[in-house]
């Protein structure tokens, strides 16, 4: 059925309009007017979100541009370099910020900024410079940045608001696909984990809790519904302690502990990605990996009373 709807198709289903990408039906809402205020609105909100879920230290104010980049030049040390690097993405990104906010004011006294002005092109050129040097920012967790969070601002001021929105819901649906993904892999390797099979139900709402909360603004009324579910999807999973009986042997006792830290980290990746509503790549391959690595590991076979 899926590859007979195309990307883009838009229905009402239960009494909510959806939007469909890559087998997604995603939650859609209408875009605001386009106009520069709404345009610096919007930057505003992807500023503060990504200094939100990148590493400490980085969001330093755009009229200090000057001095992280000297520092940043100056930087001789491979590693003192990129997190000097991710200080100047900071400085660029929040320059381009404050161009906006100014160009904004300059609009509502009557003064016109047209797309191809000096004002507007130096705004662009900070943002395209913060998305190069955002590839050395790290994620807040320290296992990768996320560069999808740096390019939004650009994408946000290049184009309408319209066309932002829609790509949102393209980004959505691959942000589905991994926790998807995630999720099958979790239950794939406990599956013959006798200690472990009640969790399985907990990690595919966990799933389906997640997908919810990530196609759901936090301005829509129903976040008072969505973010609660999530919230306890997680809690009650990390409750889910592995039942392993007293007469385990070693190699099984320290398998479970294993499983249960391959629970936990698969917990944390997913409220990762929901909280930045992105995909993170690097983080998912390498869980999906250890998820593959546990259930190839040879298995000890648990006593028949658990």
């Amino acid at each position: 059925m899926s590859k007979s709807i195309e990307n883009g198709t838009r229905r009402d289903i239960g009494g909510k309009l959806r939007v469909y990408y890559d087998g997604y039906w995603i939650k859609c809402y209408d875009p605001p007017a386009d106009s520069l205020e709404a345009k610096r609105r919007l930057i505003e909100a992807l500023t503060r979100r990504l200094f939100n879920h990148v590493e400490h230290g980085i969001n330093i104010p755009g009229i200090r541009l000057g001095e992280a980049r000297a520092h940043y030049l100056n930087e001789t040390d491979p590693e003192r370099k990129r997190v000097k690097g991710a200080m100047l993405a900071g400085a660029q990104f929040n320059r381009a910020a404050d161009i906006f906010t100014k160009a904004v004011e300059l609009q509502a006294v009557g003064v016109e900024i047209a797309p191809d002005d000096a004002l507007m092109h130096e705004c662009g050129q900070c943002l395209t410079e913060a998305l190069e040097l955002g590839r050395m920012v790290r994620h807040r967790g320290g296992d990768e940045g996320i560069d999808e969070l740096w390019g939004e601002p650009f994408k946000a001021f290049s184009i309408s608001l319209e066309a932002f929105y829609e790509s949102r819901y393209i980004k959505i649906a691959q942000t589905m696909r991994d926790i998807d993904h995630i999720a099958a892999a979790l239950v794939d390797a406990l599956s013959d984990c006798d200690f472990f099979t009640h969790s399985v139900p907990l990690i595919r709402e966990l799933a389906r809790a997640a997908k919810i909360k990530c196609e759901t603004l936090r301005t829509d009324p129903d976040i008072f519904d969505v973010w609660p579910a999530f919230v306890v999807a997680s809690e009650r999973l990390q409750r889910s302690d592995p039942k392993v009986p007293r007469q385990a042997t070693h190699a099984q006792t320290r398998r479970a502990k294993r499983a249960r830290r391959l629970v936990r980290d698969g917990i944390t990746l997913i409220t990762h990605i929901v909280r930045a509503r992105v995909n993170m790549p690097k983080s998912t391959h390498k869980f999906l990996h250890r998820c593959h690595h546990f259930s190839n590991v040879k298995r000890d076979k648990m006593p028949a009373s658990v």
